[in-house]
């Protein structure tokens, strides 16, 4: 009978174990869900900082050699992601392409500039930044204008501003109730647990002694959990670009792993202090009161 009922204890024990596993992992999965959507969605928002053009306007008596020499001088700083040159017979084809109008027939000669069109790294393409590069360029003695979209960029400075509140508050909210949820789980699971801790104690064994199995196996379900939940978000990732391949580009692989490895490394920490409070817990409680 003995036997039966330590047999009975330990299925009991490890059920307990292996659903605060799957637990915990369902919690962080929803969590990783979230860190996903935040980095595709911080993805979209550079492609379309990128994708604004500051353009470069040159004098009309500016030789091409000249120009891309600011070229190559612009491509070296930080703020440029990429810089193509225009010159003016291009530049000609391409308002020939968008008008009707023969602006040569009209006045004689081509009035259009050779330019630059210049695309930003995303963290410049703000306001204060952009002031700083048009100064910059402006220097040059065969800068006629530089010109971008103001209107355009503050929308979208704006915009971004308020998704990424609304994606920071969101993620605030879900990380405590994530806390909260999996040390609830834990502490369900330690409860089957209660009678033996309290065993230990009673024949004198110290709270370390005590809790060093416990906080061992918190930390070995931290880590099964926060893989486990790591392989179901990367399944569901490959799964949404398979459905989607344009998504892949605006994914980040390295805020992936980085996120990745939060997310193992939350549920290792939350796992480990959850238990070590369970075993605290019953280590204070009376008998009478773990009934």
């Amino acid at each position: 009978m003995a036997k039966r009922a330590n047999s009975n204890r330990t299925k009991k024990g490890k059920a307990n174990y292996l659903y605060s596993i799957v637990g915990v992992a369902l919690v962080l999965f929803l969590l990783g869900v979230l860190g996903s959507l935040i980095i595709y969605t911080t993805g979209i928002s550079d492609g379309f900082k990128e994708n604004i053009e500051v353009q470069v306007i040159f004098n009309d008596a500016t030789k091409d050699e000249k120009a891309l020499a600011l070229k190559e001088i612009i491509e070296k700083q930080e703020f440029t992601k990429s810089v193509d040159f225009i010159n003016k017979e291009e530049a000609l084809k391409e308002y020939q392409q968008t008008s009707d109008k023969d602006v040569v027939a009209i006045t004689g000669f081509n009035p259009l500039f050779s330019s630059l069109n210049v695309h930003l790294n995303a963290k410049y393409v703000n306001t204060d930044s952009l002031v700083k590069i048009k100064r910059f360029i402006e220097q040059s003695n065969i800068v006629r204008e530089v010109a971008y979209k103001q209107n355009l960029v503050d929308a979208m400075v704006e915009n971004v501003q308020k998704i990424s509140l609304i994606l920071l508050g969101i993620a605030i909210l879900l990380i405590l109730a994530v806390a909260f949820l999996i040390d609830n789980t834990i502490r369900l699971a330690m409860f089957s647990n209660r009678f033996l801790i309290k065993t230990m104690q009673m024949v004198g064994a110290t709270r370390k002694f005590i809790a060093k199995p416990f906080t061992r196996r918190g930390l070995i379900n931290g880590v099964l959990s926060g893989i486990l939940a790591v392989v179901a978000i990367i399944a569901l990732r490959y799964t949404v670009e398979g459905w989607l391949p344009d998504i892949q580009a605006v994914g980040d692989e390295q805020k992936f792993w980085i996120m990745y490895f939060l997310i193992i490394l939350l549920g290792v920490l939350i796992s480990y202090i959850s238990t070590s409070r369970s075993v605290v817990k019953y280590l204070k409680t009376q008998l009478d009161e773990l009934y």
